[in-house]
């Protein structure tokens, strides 16, 4: 079959270890479904995969992608009872864990020790004709959304959902600070926190993607920067903002301790800009701020989120969608952060 996989690891020029070519098919075993792919979104966690950056030791050859939406194909054995049949449109849940450590049993799958993603480990990815998970991982695509749009919920709206709804609590009429405009998972939480009828305020220093924040659902928007924490709370009444959705780190760090309420939260998902900013105990001690990781999200929030999706109408933001064949181009564009939404890749 046809895959996009990382040849070899690390190096100085890491999209120089991409390659497209043969792979073994993937055969299901029993508990397992194989899925057609017909298509994956990127995410950073291929990119940092190809400079080496892994949680995980992998040995190269490895299939990247770590979400998918597709056509289920064939079961290993019998299918389980409910099951999406054979022919069936699917969205791909992506993350696998043990079971049986302490984080598993307490409650919250995404606490697992061991967790992996599609491509960690020993799991081939997604960026390939088909791709093999446990049965499961699958449920029916929203028949309102494209095979890409679909495929945009395995990682980065289920990562959204999850820091919004799960670990930030927030409700209707609550508001919240997105730190970032036009990134994967800021587009998804813009999207999903407006659509849930949340304040939504968006912060860059790009105007024209404060411009596109505004036309996916924010309804204030402000210029990155030493002034934009007071900009969130003179938008909210002196108060500032209930939650604080953060992935961008050092750059934007200061800002999100400033412009969070007293007693309210700051969920942090990422550090695409730095992962070591100045702590400020003394204003996270004395102002009560929550500071909250956040990780994917467990099978049941992605039930709700599809279902979710589904209700609300919403569709994922794609960008562009690239062949595999150029996928190189696509890995270019999500390396220098010049993209609106996702990048998808179709098969």
């Amino acid at each position: 079959m046809r895959a996009l996989y990382a040849a070899k690891l690390g190096g100085d020029m890491p999209l120089s270890n991409l390659e497209l070519g043969d792979r073994p098919q993937p055969q299901p075993g029993p508990g397992e479904v194989r899925v057609r792919v017909l298509a994956a979104t990127l995410n950073h966690h291929d990119y940092w995969t190809l400079r080496g950056v892994v949680g995980y030791p992998i040995t190269p050859p490895r299939i990247l992608g770590c979400d998918a939406a597709g056509i289920v194909e064939s079961y290993g054995g019998e299918a389980p009872d409910g099951a999406p049949s054979e022919g069936s449109e699917v969205v791909v849940y992506p993350v696998r864990a043990c079971g049986e450590c302490h984080g598993c049993l307490s409650g919250d799958f995404m606490l697992c020790r061991t967790f992996t993603m599609l491509s960690d480990g020993d799991r081939e990815g997604s960026f390939a004709d088909y791709v093999v998970v446990p049965a499961s991982a699958v449920l029916p695509k929203p028949a309102d959304l494209t095979f890409a749009q679909a495929a945009a919920l395995g990682v980065t709206y289920l990562t959204a959902y999850r820091m919004l709804f799960k670990k930030a609590r927030l409700r209707p009429g609550d508001s919240v600070l997105v730190q970032g405009a036009s990134g994967g998972l800021s587009t998804a939480a813009i999207q999903l926190a407006s659509r849930s009828g949340l304040h939504v305020i968006v912060s860059s220093r790009n105007a024209d993607k404060l411009e596109y924040a505004k036309k996916i659902g924010a309804r204030d928007v402000v210029l990155a920067g030493k002034d934009a924490a007071k900009a969130v709370i003179k938008l909210t009444g002196g108060d500032g903002v209930d939650a604080v959705i953060e992935s961008v780190g050092e750059p934007t760090w200061g800002t999100s301790l400033r412009a969070v309420r007293q007693g309210g939260t700051v969920v942090v998902a990422g550090a695409t800009g730095g992962p070591n900013p100045p702590a400020d105990l003394s204003r996270i001690f004395w102002r009560q701020i929550t500071i909250a990781g956040s990780t994917m999200g467990s099978p049941s929030e992605f039930a709700e989120l599809v279902r979710f999706v589904e209700l609300a109408g919403i569709k994922p933001a794609v960008d562009a969608e690239y062949r595999l064949e150029d996928a190189a181009k696509a890995f270019e564009r999500m390396a220098a952060g010049e993209l609106m939404g996702k990048l998808a890749l179709t098969l």
